[in-house]
């Protein structure tokens, strides 16, 4: 494993624990030389998580649509930023880059990207551990909703399984090893 995918909010969140955890999620992963591959943003966790890789020596490859860009969002001082046409076009290169996946706290995007990763997971589209870093009980709703499909039969337990959950960021760079 090289690099780690991290999906995570375009804003900060309510609790400074969120950066906090993005920021012992940087180190954790810079101590194991892994690399970040995150959307290219400068705002939120999402530019709190790339500029802690950064300032502890680690690479950081960024990637944002060129809306994104034009928006004034990006950040200019990563290892590599790569502007593509759409968010299709970005998900796509981010899941190629990656060697594995987290999900931080985050809004509908995250969300969109965490799930598009388990079903891709799911369909043997890809073979890649799929994480979800629940600070502070972020997730508990989430965790107990697919516990809840599971047990209406909507979600295997095997593909409920596919989804590693821990509330620190430690423990679930473990699971990536």
């Amino acid at each position: 494993m090289k690099s780690l995918c991290v999906y995570c909010g375009a804003n900060g969140g309510a609790s400074p624990r969120y950066a906090e955890a993005a920021r012992a999620l940087a180190r954790g992963m810079v101590e194991m030389n892994l690399s970040l591959v995150y959307g290219g943003g400068n705002v939120g966790l999402m530019g709190i998580i790339a500029d802690e890789v950064l300032r502890l020596g680690g690479e950081v490859t960024g990637v944002i649509p060129s809306a994104l860009v034009e928006r004034e969002v990006a950040h200019t001082g990563l290892t590599r930023q790569f502007v593509v046409k759409d968010m299709h076009e970005r998900k796509a290169m981010m899941a190629q880059l990656a060697d594995g996946f987290i999900a931080m706290p985050g809004g509908m995007g995250t969300m969109e990207e965490l799930f598009e990763m388990l079903t891709w997971s799911q369909l043997g589209i890809h073979s890649k551990r799929v994480g979800l870093l629940n600070v502070d009980g972020f997730y508990d709703s989430l965790v107990g909703f697919i516990g809840h499909a599971t047990e209406q039969g909507f979600i295997r337990p095997q593909h409920a399984e596919m989804m590693m959950v821990e509330s620190d960021p430690g423990s679930l760079l473990q699971r990536f090893l």
